[in-house]
């Protein structure tokens, strides 16, 4: 069925460097899915507690933002592929540092500094720049299309990396390997990925840069590299702040360890369930961009983002494992439905010689905002009495944001749906 879609879909006018974003897109999503499902593990393996893991985890996102800040508003200025590459290599390096050392202090530097992903989404400087990129070679009716199909892509390689992960932990668990060991080799394998996708950076074209005169306009006077759009995309940034410090309260690896802490399902398990709810958020990002051509990219964000907030909140209220896993899928199989939609609607909402920046800067508002709520999860799943508290915050946080998005700008379409 995909591959009967793909032969009408605008794949078929992807440049190579196109192409080449796309399966550093896959591979890089792959390593932040198996990462996600034993990351947690790991850390209370290696002796810290929750609370510390919690802390550790919210460092990283933290450090995340500052690294993305610099980078992407830098990029078009500086070179995208250039800030790839560094984001690339930011990686492997942390990846390295986690898999050799169990000093909280090194491992703590290792989160800030570097690019961990704990939640199996996006961390880092890449998605902006990359998004960028993609928006600057296909027309503004294809776009939402493109980011689906590039959503699509991602969602699965979180799904095979969470199965992979799982299955690989298993398999080395039967080979004799302590569980802690098996989940360092996943670290490891992490680390090697980033030092792949560096190498796949290198062969981008000058055509992945922004557009020289463009590029060049950008001064230090701007505010972060973005003038003309500037009101639009801080009013963006600050409900996309909301919308991640809620979804930081069940990112993927501390739900991983919540049906852990409440069901007892082992990792291997736990790759399985994750693998479907990937799966399942990838096809619902293909049917976001037809919704999105009847009924607006505004409109589309938030009638799918809604329902899904209100079963994210029934996990915790299910009263055996089977239920709470239906929740979850049911949950996935609509949640994002707003990711390419929202992409989109902020590539068509600034100007062109902005996207970077503007990709950049709300992408750090959503890390910022997902940053804080890890480490009061931690907390809260360190007390038996308050590990369900997580969900209900998340859902209610999210569902609060999608009526202020709703309010702000059902009545500003993009110019394709303005014509």
């Amino acid at each position: 069925m995909l591959a009967g879609i793909a032969k009408t879909s605008p794949l078929r006018s992807l440049s190579a460097d196109g192409r080449l974003l796309f399966l550093t897109r896959f591979i890089r999503l792959f390593s932040y899915g198996s990462l996600s499902v034993i990351l947690v593990f790991y850390l209370t393996g290696l002796g810290l507690s929750e609370s510390q893991t919690g802390m550790v985890l919210t460092l990283t996102l933290l450090g995340d933002t500052a690294v993305s800040l610099w980078m992407t508003t830098r990029a078009d200025r500086f070179g995208r592929r250039r800030m790839l590459v560094i984001g690339a290599a930011l990686m492997a390096g942390a990846g390295l540092t986690f898999a050799l050392t169990h000093q909280l202090w090194l491992l703590t530097a290792a989160a800030t500094i570097g690019v961990i992903s704990p939640s199996g989404n996006e961390v880092g400087p890449f998605l902006s720049i990359e998004q960028a990129a993609l928006a600057g070679v296909v027309p503004d009716r294809a776009r939402t299309g493109v980011f689906a199909w590039y959503t699509l892509a991602g969602a699965f390689a979180t799904a095979a990396g969470a199965l992979a992960a799982g299955l690989f932990t298993q398999t080395l668990e039967g080979a004799a390997l302590t569980p802690l060991a098996s989940e360092r080799a996943v670290v490891l394998l992490y680390a090697a990925l980033g030092l792949l996708l560096a190498a796949i950076f290198l062969r981008l074209s000058p055509a992945a840069e922004a557009p020289r005169a463009a590029g060049h306009s950008l001064t230090a006077k701007t505010l972060l590299g973005i003038g003309a759009s500037r009101q639009i995309v801080l009013k963006l940034s600050a409900l996309f702040a909301v919308d991640a410090f809620g979804g930081g309260f069940v990112v993927q690896s501390l739900a991983a360890y919540w049906f852990y802490l409440r069901f007892r399902v082992s990792p291997a398990a736990l790759g399985g369930i994750f693998f479907w709810a990937n799966v399942f958020a990838g096809i619902s990002a293909l049917l976001a961009s037809r919704l999105a051509s009847r009924i607006g990219l505004v409109r589309t964000m938030v009638f799918t983002h809604l329902p899904s907030n209100i079963l994210l909140i029934l996990v915790p209220l299910m009263p055996n494992l089977e239920l709470a896993v239906l929740m979850l899928l049911l949950r996935f199989s609509i949640s994002q439905m707003d990711v390419p939609t929202r992409q989109s609607y902020t590539m068509a909402m600034v100007r062109p010689e902005e996207r970077s920046a503007a990709a950049g800067v709300t992408g750090v508002a959503r890390t910022t905002g997902a940053a804080i709520a890890p480490w009061l999860a931690g907390f809260l799943l360190g007390r038996p009495s308050l590990i369900n508290l997580p969900f209900f915050l998340a859902g209610g946080l999210k569902i609060g944001y999608d009526l202020l998005l709703y309010r702000a700008f059902v009545k500003r379409p993009p110019p394709e749906e303005a014509e």
